[in-house]
């Protein structure tokens, strides 16, 4: 009974999150429902409030599981070894125009 009070006690103080794919289908729900026109002001910013909490916290698992990625590379003594992946998100080098990007 007491593993009862405790598990509502931690439900209550810290409620469970969805994992990432519930979550990034109901924020689509949610721009669906804002694009539908359908709702009130009022429901409208709540739906609002909720899928930019939905949008920061998506965004901050996207960027901890790419932290987690790694690639395999040859050693320099010829063996494999895993390292840190970098994602090259810089602009291409330039392309004549100053500050355009390369589109």
């Amino acid at each position: 009974m007491a593993a009862r009070k405790t598990a509502g006690a931690k439900g209550a103080a810290e409620p469970e999150t969805p994992g990432f794919e519930p979550a990034l289908e109901r924020l689509e729900t949610i721009v669906d429902e804002l694009e539908g026109g359908e709702l009130t002001l009022e429901e409208s910013l709540a739906r609002y409030e909720e899928g930019m909490r939905l949008s920061r916290r998506l965004t901050q698992q996207l960027d901890e599981a790419e932290k987690r990625i790694e690639r395999l590379v040859e050693a320099p003594d010829g063996g494999a070894v895993t390292q840190p992946m970098e994602l090259d998100l810089k602009p291409a080098e330039d392309t004549g125009g100053e500050g355009e990007l390369p589109f």
